[in-house]
């Protein structure tokens, strides 16, 4: 067989092998561990590549949310779950209202 044949099938054949190797590496490396993180509700910095927790200012304040409803919400969008002793704890995040059709004149 032509050995111009030969160098370049192992030229291509190196070529796909560095690629491959390099995109198991960006996958197990940073895709998955962000992927994990954020299914926790958690903060992916990617360029540290750390899963940071998410802290409510009144846990670092030591102030109090008055508002049971604005508590509750505050504990769900850090991913927490709210504390019985509000008691909309089973309450569900209110939903966006839906578009309005639009009027034809």
């Amino acid at each position: 067989m032509n050995p111009v044949i030969d160098r370049l099938k192992v030229i291509f054949v190196g070529i796909f092998l560095v690629i491959n190797i390099g995109l198991a590496v960006w996958e197990f490396g940073w895709e998955i561990p962000r992927e994990n993180c954020e299914k926790a509700h958690k903060w992916w910095d990617n360029a540290q590549r750390v899963c940071g927790t998410p802290i409510l200012v009144s846990d670092v304040t030591g102030r109090v949310i008055d508002n049971a409803q604005a508590r509750a919400d505050a504990f769900r969008a850090v991913g927490r779950t709210p504390p019985a002793s509000l008691g909309v704890a089973a309450a569900a995040p209110p939903k966006a209202p839906a578009p309005a059709a639009a009027k034809s004149h």
